[in-house]
């Protein structure tokens, strides 16, 4: 998954310009009688025949993702885009971003005023929002696109009026082709991951409150040697995937905007991250958290992971455990990875923070950008992905490569599952087909039933799910451009005083005491524009 997340989606994460916080509600894709999540051939309107016959080739920019970082340099390298182009009957000529710099390397090529026919990239979080970019002529309003060239997106629309209203703007706009995840058990694939045999091995339960967890790591630390007891990425930004509320969401904040007892708040303002705060500099000072906290990548991550330096981390059942188990068993057969629950401060309380996605997850999403004199055929390029035979394809692939039928059911082959060139099924999975990160199309629930093979991984999601997230998360709100722009920038200089603030106070180069300098700092910042912006977007999109 994401993968993203992943995915995601799986990824986030989608590297928004600002960082958009997803949300989480419930709806998706209407089980079919086999329990999959596939679409219905359009009805009324004219269907586009595929492969298309045309003699265009077309533009299309996207960063490649994370999970082929190391396996392929680029995206006419991989097997799906190949087979993509060969289904649809449209060439494409691909520019890939580097992984984790879209953003950066998108400024460019806007700045450049040379832009490709399509941008797979997180417009939700376009300065100024996605009306902005249409305004300014990045990307084009797909209204009449969809209406007269997408009738297979139009229909899924029609029939998930939920979807519909998350996928537009406030003024009704559609600008991408959008993500969706087509089923309530797609919606959570991340949380806190132990070595439940090191847990069985000293006596110890699976911990499930912050005093649980500071006895476990330090019986990590001091009894089975662990450098780093437990470590996360920290790319693109300090503790990267605490966002949903891992360890923050103990003391009732989140690393961004939240609704409590129906008011919006900024969980970095808040006391309670000044506990997180506290937590986690014990912590470091204890060498219980990584000593390279401040720089630990995937790679870095992974290799602790693999080596036994850690113990504890933050990350995906499918691109975490499911990567992570095999490299632990190659050292140790006995080695095993669970989940843990969010943890929270009192025993038996239930988590007010974890993640959860909703079934627009704002990752994966394609805009055609309003220069292209080729808009139609992209249109109808990208509602390929979104009927019967394009769901399929983007969920599992080609038949007979790498997945089956059998008895109706699209079952994933050797090929992914247990691939002839070691790669791990999240990388062979990313290698034919799109569903366990993200893009132009319906995520089916069937993908996730095999993808999850290890039985830890299914339990995994059944942990993670107890929370009260879907209480506290904002849906997908879209500023107004003036609004925007003047958010971007609020919140520019908010999330880099939040990462310093973090990173400091962790590290011990602060005091403690110095939070209240930081939020002192935030308030001049404008932080309470930034929350009175954000209520103004939730009473718009309530009204939608």
């Amino acid at each position: 998954m994401r993968i993203r997340t992943s995915t995601r989606a799986a990824a986030l994460v989608a590297t928004g310009l600002l960082g958009v916080t997803i949300a989480a509600c419930s709806g998706g894709t209407k089980p079919a009688s086999d329990g999959a999540a596939a679409p219905s051939a359009p009805q009324g309107g004219s269907a586009t025949v595929y492969p298309i016959q045309t003699d265009k080739t077309l533009t299309y920019w996207a960063e490649l993702p994370g999970n082929l970082t190391g396996v392929k340099a680029a995206h006419g390298e991989v097997p799906f885009f190949q087979e993509w182009q060969k289904r649809t009957g449209v060439p494409l000529k691909f520019t890939t971003a580097p992984t984790n710099q879209a953003k950066e390397a998108l400024n460019v090529m806007l700045a450049s005023g040379n832009l490709p026919d399509m941008i797979e990239y997180n417009f939700v979080g376009f300065p100024g929002g996605p009306e902005k970019a249409i305004k300014d002529g990045y990307i084009l309003k797909l209204n009449d696109l969809i209406d007269k060239h997408a009738p297979n997106l139009k229909k899924y629309l029609k029939e998930h009026p939920d979807v519909d209203k998350m996928i537009k703007t406030d003024s009704g706009s559609y600008y991408v082709f959008p993500f969706i995840r087509g089923d309530d058990v797609l919606m959570v694939y991340q949380g806190p991951i132990v070595r439940k045999d090191w847990l069985d091995e000293l006596g110890l339960p699976v911990p499930t409150t912050i005093d649980e967890w500071t006895a476990m790591l330090r019986a990590f630390k001091e009894k089975k040697g662990a450098a780093a007891p437990i470590s996360v990425t920290s790319k693109p930004r300090i503790f990267n995937e605490f966002g949903s509320g891992a360890f923050v969401g103990a003391f009732g904040v989140t690393r961004g905007f939240y609704l409590d007892g129906g008011q919006i708040k900024f969980g970095p303002a808040e006391k309670g991250f000044k506990d997180f705060l506290a937590l986690f500099r014990s912590w470091y000072a204890e060498g219980l958290l990584d000593k390279n906290i401040a720089t630990v990548d995937t790679k870095a991550l992974d290799a602790n992971i693999a080596s036994g330096a850690t113990g504890a981390t933050v990350g995906n059942a499918g691109g975490g455990i499911g990567k992570w188990q095999p490299l632990v068993t190659a050292k140790d057969p006995k080695a095993k990875l669970v989940a843990a629950p969010y943890p929270v401060v009192n025993k038996g309380d239930t988590p007010k923070f974890g993640q959860r996605e909703q079934p627009f997850s704002q990752q994966g999403l394609v805009a055609i950008t309003a220069t292209s004199k080729n808009a139609e055929l992209a249109a109808k390029m990208l509602d390929y992905g979104y009927g019967e035979e394009g769901h399929l394809f983007f969920n599992f692939g080609t038949e007979g490569v790498s997945y089956k039928m059998e008895n109706g059911y699209p079952k994933y082959t050797d090929l992914i599952m247990k691939n002839p060139d070691k790669l791990a099924p999240a990388q062979a999975m990313s290698m034919y087909f799109r569903s366990n990160y993200n893009g132009p199309f319906v995520q089916d629930k069937r993908y996730i039933e095999q993808y999850l093979a290890l039985p830890e991984q299914r339990e995994a999601i059944q942990v993670w799910q107890k929370t009260d997230m879907a209480k506290h998360q904002l849906p997908p709100i879209t500023p107004t451009p003036e609004e925007s722009s003047e958010y971007a920038k609020i919140m520019t200089d908010i999330d880099t005083l939040v990462d310093e603030m973090t990173l400091k106070i962790v590290l011990g180069t602060e005091p403690l005491d110095s939070f209240e300098k930081y939020v002192d700092k935030m308030k001049s910042l404008k932080i309470d524009r930034a929350i009175d912006i954000q209520k103004s977007a939730l009473d718009r999109y309530n009204k939608r």
